[in-house]
């Protein structure tokens, strides 16, 4: 694969979103390996813009993995500073893997509960509502739908 080009404008942005970053990925003493290629694929596919330290102080051995990654993982080189190299590739599209029938999940609300006497301050409660629950205007959670019974129950009353 062979590396993206990138123009001035896109690098510096890549290079201020990758500013807070913490590497993900550290290559010690044996170099660059089959493993470490591996996960810095992994970490581009899940990322997408992503920080390698280097613990190597032979600064043309780091430009020579710079140069390596950015050519065979399709990666566009973004910043070279000291042991630092970023590195930022476009993520891939990923399928959608939501059920069509699930329900909504619990939803915290907050409530005021107003006192019968008119001097005292109103009560904040925190009312959490399922996904099969509604809340009423007057602030009392009730089942959306009816609750289902079964038929033997049906026939006995």
């Amino acid at each position: 694969m062979s590396q993206i080009q990138l123009t001035p404008a896109q690098r510096k942005e890549h290079r201020s979103e990758a500013h807070h970053l913490d590497p993900v990925v550290m290559i010690g003493g044996d170099g660059l390996t089959a493993a470490v290629k591996k996960e810095a694929n992994a970490a581009l596919n899940a990322h997408g813009l992503i920080k390698i330290r280097v613990f190597s102080d032979d600064r043309a051995a780091r430009e020579a993995m710079f140069q390596t990654l950015t050519d065979e993982l399709g990666a566009a080189p973004i910043q070279h500073i000291g042991k630092l190299l970023v590195l930022w590739r476009p993520m891939p599209e990923r399928e959608k893997t939501v059920d069509e029938d699930r329900m909504p999940g619990p939803r915290d609300f907050k409530v005021l509960k107003y006192s019968k006497r008119g001097g005292q301050r109103p009560e904040v409660k925190t009312l959490r509502v399922l996904g099969n629950q509604r809340l009423t205007p007057g602030g009392q959670v009730k089942r959306a739908k009816p609750k289902q019974i079964s038929i033997k129950k049906r026939s006995q009353t």
